[in-house]
């Protein structure tokens, strides 16, 4: 059951490795009214065979921090799409933690699985240097991703709003995008 005229559905939140994505996306879920479930293209590499690590998984995550996806994780990354779709056009508002790889190509192939529900878009900024000292200080990451991903995310993707979380907290970076959202629900309704 859709949410009533004027309400935001999906909010998918796009940056690199690093630059504060899961953390602003947590702070989002305290920020917004409601319930908000976040859902991280993390639990979809973590779902796969080996958490990512297997062949079958189809992603490679080369030395250099680049990460290249082959024809059965697209396929997979679609089921996974249309299954968070298929949740908020039953009435979940949801917050997408996102890496799009492909940047404004992958912007397209979500916006056709969020069809029909209405959608906000945030990028997330974060100096290359910054990202790449916050990745060096997590023991999970492939050194070189956050740098390597840093920019090229956002490489023709369109957003409704923008934050730099370079040297801004990330309460105050989720508060603008809480503002935000409630400026375009009140417009709306």
């Amino acid at each position: 059951m859709p949410h009533a005229s004027g309400q935001v559905d999906v909010v998918v939140v796009n940056g690199g490795s690093s630059s504060g994505k899961t953390s602003l996306c947590r702070a989002l879920q305290e920020a917004l009214p409601g319930l908000w479930l976040t859902f991280g293209v993390d639990a979809l590499v973590d779902a796969l065979p080996g958490g990512g690590d297997s062949p079958r998984a189809d992603i490679t995550f080369a030395p250099d921090g680049t990460v290249s996806v082959g024809p059965d994780f697209t396929a997979g990354q679609d089921a996974w799409y249309a299954g968070l779709a298929a949740m908020a056009h039953h009435g979940a508002r949801l917050v997408l933690d996102e890496v799009l790889l492909a940047g404004g190509a992958g912007q397209e192939r979500v916006r056709r699985a969020l069809d029909g529900l209405d959608v906000v878009w945030v990028g997330v900024r974060c100096d290359p240097d910054v990202a790449a000292a916050r990745e060096a200080q997590r023991p999970d990451r492939t050194p070189g991703m956050a740098r390597a991903q840093a920019l090229s995310v956002h490489a023709g993707v369109r957003y409704d709003l923008e934050v730099d979380t370079t040297r801004r907290p990330t309460p105050d970076c989720a508060a603008e995008i809480a503002a935000a959202l409630a400026a375009r629900t009140a417009a709306r309704g």
